[in-house]
């Protein structure tokens, strides 16, 4: 199975992520925006490489998981970070409130849907893991799906379970799973905020919605830091990465995407030696006078 790549984001496996000692902030001796455009230039090339072998082998899927608090540059990253991969080799999907089929269904059942093909890059832009945050900053929402049992006491333990087999079934057949928590600070994205409201190009983006889930900041840190602590693990590893300079965050992402594409290396298919005769005779064919 697909191993986590190595970081200093890395989430440990052992339970003892705290959401405090998290940095949102790029180290002192981190590149200047100047050097960090050049690097994601550089990284963007090698996944757009890496990419092709994936898609020509049809062997490997890789999901990118996406998390963060509003504003934190979920679309941005994204954007930046696949830049330059072919669109037939990847697939964003965006999950915002469930429609009324989805909630039919289970909690995972729409993101099933949407898991990436073998040679594919599939892209969770928010995820199932919405299930053990919002819900649970929100726990009215639980009515609204029509479970014949809820026991409030162990309804997210229960969840971290399915979404932990759910994420080791997909690394046992195939899929390599890396999970992005864009680790925003508090100040940060009220400065976010208010450049929406200044900006009238960014006033679209700007809900009273933000506002009011802002009210709920300390209830989502600690969702944040259970969920992580639950379910980071090797074969689906989470990275918490400072988020409040974007040019720093969407090139560490890129570099642990671009590790990870090295890890699986994959490689063209190599034809077999009646293949290559058979190439040999139709270049002969195709070479004569008035082919």
């Amino acid at each position: 199975m697909f191993d986590a790549v190595p970081s200093p984001y890395l989430v440990p496996f052992d339970g003892t992520f705290r959401i405090t000692d998290a940095p949102t902030a790029p180290p002192e001796k981190a590149d200047d925006k100047k050097e960090l455009k050049a690097r994601l230039k550089d990284l963007s090339a090698e996944m757009r490489e890496l990419q092709r072998r994936l898609y020509a082998e049809d062997e490997w899927a890789l999901l990118l998981v996406f998390q963060a608090m509003d504003a934190a540059g979920k679309d941005g990253t994204i954007r930046h970070v696949l830049t330059g991969i072919n669109p037939a080799g990847c697939q964003v999907s965006s999950f915002k409130k469930p429609s009324s089929e989805e909630l039919e269904h289970d909690f995972l059942w729409r993101q099933t849907k949407r898991l990436p093909e073998r040679g594919r890059i599939g892209v969770f832009n928010r995820s199932y893991y919405e299930e053990v945050l919002v819900v649970r900053v929100h726990p009215e929402i639980l009515g609204y799906q029509r479970l014949p049992f809820v026991n409030k006491d162990n309804v997210w333990t229960e969840r971290y379970a399915s979404i932990a087999h759910f994420e080791k079934h997909m690394a046992r057949n195939g899929t390599a799973i890396l999970k992005f928590f864009l680790n925003v600070s508090h100040e940060e994205q009220r400065r976010r905020f208010l450049s929406r409201i200044d900006e009238a190009e960014k006033n679209w983006k700007f809900s009273d919605a933000d506002v009011k889930e802002r009210g709920y900041w300390d209830d989502y840190m600690e969702a944040y830091e259970d969920a992580l602590n639950a379910t980071s693990r090797p074969h689906a590893p989470w990275y918490a990465i400072p988020a409040d300079d974007k040019h720093f965050m969407r090139t560490t992402v890129a570099e642990i995407v671009a590790d990870a594409l090295k890890q699986i290396d994959p490689k063209y298919p190599v034809v077999s030696a009646e293949r290559v005769a058979e190439l040999e005779a139709m270049r002969a064919s195709l070479e004569k006078p008035g082919a």
